[in-house]
């Protein structure tokens, strides 16, 4: 993305200042919110390490089964803090699910991640057994294969949530925008995602063959076709700047190192080859994502902000894509301007007025073209 001369905009002059006060209100509860489900989620944790010496259980099959229980009592700890925060969004509209969708509708995908996380600690648990402390050597890229995998499969994973796109024209004009960006072929589906939320999205899954664009059915009855446009181009910038592998890249990166942080800290429990040490490698491996998140929402934020650079790009329409970003942000309630701290901690997207600002300085450069 090139150097723009970007206007030190005012949030006022874009946005309500109802809007303004209301997006306030609710991303302060969601970031408190965010902060105790993690404080929790740590406790959790250390409680587990703490009583997995008591379980009797024995080689990789008392690992996994540690393991998985330790994740389920950490995703049952949670469960106030999600219901809290759906609490929130019904209250502010952003969302009329019921709470039985909200636990239910994802079960699949909890599945799918319940059995990925015992895949990859029976790999690790077996090359800590042949391998001995050594075992991150080899076990950190094979934590990242696994990851690899599930970014493979995980279109699968959608199978039951998503259907072909009807609009045959408008299949074939996204199809005519992915070649047009390098994209090639790609399969156009459309996802039930109305009856979880109200806010707008469109997602872009998988490697290879089973590479697919997937339109929240919310995306399609509000937007334009331009907006339309923009928001699936978007999409298909992460395909063009090879996102998905890049993102592959920072997990081997990140991987081999976290695997040697595991491998020294579970020591102490006799190391991983010992069952009773997978709840502290958990513990390791949260407080590890925990401390690297800035890193990783500034990498995110970066390829975002390609994402939309190449998507202003293929069509050439800023009014779409400050239109596009007024929608997304009024549907979800996001605060156009996070305080710092927010956007370096929660913060995986460019916010709606730094996209809106990148929007006007085009439109700008326009009407200088237009004028000279």
């Amino acid at each position: 993305m090139p150097d723009l001369s970007l206007p030190d905009m005012d949030p006022s002059t874009v946005f309500s200042a109802e809007y303004l006060e209301r997006s306030d209100r609710y991303a302060r509860f969601n970031r408190v919110n965010w902060v105790l489900a993690t404080l929790v989620q740590l406790a959790v944790l250390v409680v587990c390490v703490r009583l997995a010496p008591r379980f009797r259980v024995r080689g990789i099959p008392g690992g996994v089964a540690l393991g998985l229980g330790t994740l389920v009592a950490v995703w049952v700890a949670g469960l106030p803090f999600v219901l809290a925060g759906h609490w929130w969004r019904r209250r502010y509209d952003v969302s009329d699910a019921d709470y039985a969708t909200i636990l239910v509708d994802p079960w699949l995908e909890r599945i799918g991640g319940l059995a990925v996380a015992g895949v990859a600690i029976a790999l690790l648990m077996l090359l800590a057994r042949r391998l001995g402390d050594r075992w991150w050597l080899v076990g950190g890229p094979a934590f990242a294969a696994v990851g690899a995998a599930f970014v493979l499969a995980q279109p699968y994973l959608l199978s039951p949530r998503v259907e072909p796109l009807r609009d045959r024209m408008l299949a074939a004009e996204i199809r005519g925008l992915a070649r047009a960006q390098g994209v090639g072929e790609v399969d156009v589906e459309v996802k039930d995602a109305s009856r979880r939320t109200r806010a707008l999205n469109a997602e872009f899954f998988g490697i290879g063959p089973t590479r697919r664009i997937v339109i929240w059915d919310t995306a399609l009855e509000r937007l334009t076709r331009p907006e339309l446009r923009v928001l699936v181009a978007h999409e298909f910038g992460h395909v063009e700047a090879d996102h998905v592998w890049k993102g592959i890249g920072w997990l081997f990166l990140f991987a081999i190192p976290g695997a040697y942080v595991i491998a020294r800290v579970t020591r102490r429990r006799g190391g991983l080859a010992n069952p009773h040490a997978v709840p502290l490698a958990l513990l390791t491996l949260t407080v590890l994502q925990l401390a690297i998140l800035p890193a990783t929402n500034a990498i995110t934020r970066r390829y975002e902000r390609e994402a939309d650079w190449l998507s202003l790009q293929a069509t050439e329409n800023p009014r779409a894509f400050e239109g596009l970003t007024k929608q997304l942000a009024a549907a979800a309630l996001a605060d156009p301007d996070p305080p710092r701290w927010a956007r370096v901690v929660l913060g995986t997207h460019p916010t709606p007025m730094e996209r809106i600002e990148v929007a006007r300085s085009l439109l700008r450069e326009e009407a200088l073209r237009e004028g000279s």
